[in-house]
């Protein structure tokens, strides 16, 4: 959410948001479905969601880090409109926010850990599923959206080069370091 807001504005910041968020639906329906527990129980599901998110955390990192040696140098227009990517293109933090919830295995067990803590025999599992997701929705956005806020409030200031080139670098290194992470990580 904050590499969004700072490459592309609030908008994409609340777009990274929704696409994050919405991927809780995902996980509560494969939840609900038991798909969860094929991710949980074969080893090579788990791996492959598992090396697929992590592959797509160094993405992201890279592309961080490449767009930080990309900025404008302090004598080229940094006006934060200079700076911003045009609002058709800021959609891709949708997809961006979306891949990284559904791709990250540790949600779909936690999803998994979690929601039959709360269903009772006779209770409508789908159902169930589905509200504790948007409960966990409306809480996510309100903080995602808080975050944004904030940040779209400083980011006339974060906007100077020397400090984006920073901030993106900062992003993109601690974006590989969890991807590595995941990588790495056993069961």
């Amino acid at each position: 959410v904050l590499r969004s807001v700072l490459l592309r504005g609030p908008r994409a910041g609340l777009l990274t948001a929704a696409g994050i968020c919405s991927g809780l639906f995902i996980h509560a329906t494969l939840s609900a479905l038991g798909l969860s527990l094929v991710l949980v129980r074969s080893a090579t599901a788990f791996e492959v969601v598992k090396w697929l998110g992590a592959a797509y955390l160094l993405f992201l990192g890279v592309q961080s880090i490449w767009q930080a040696l990309r900025l404008p140098s302090e004598s080229e227009d940094t006006s934060p409109h200079s700076l911003m990517v045009p609002p058709r293109q800021s959609w891709r933090s949708l997809g961006e926010g979306l891949l990284s919830n559904v791709l990250n295995p540790k949600v779909a067990i936690f999803y998994l850990a979690f929601l039959p803590q709360f269903i009772n025999p006779g209770d409508a599992v789908f159902a169930k599923s589905v509200l504790l997701a948007a409960i966990h929705f409306m809480l996510s956005i309100a903080w995602f959206s808080a975050i944004t806020l904030f940040v779209g409030r400083i980011r006339r200031w974060i906007t100077r080069p020397q400090i984006q080139r920073r901030l993106h670098a900062c992003t993109g290194a601690l974006l590989i370091v969890f991807g590595m992470r995941l990588a790495l990580e056993r069961r």
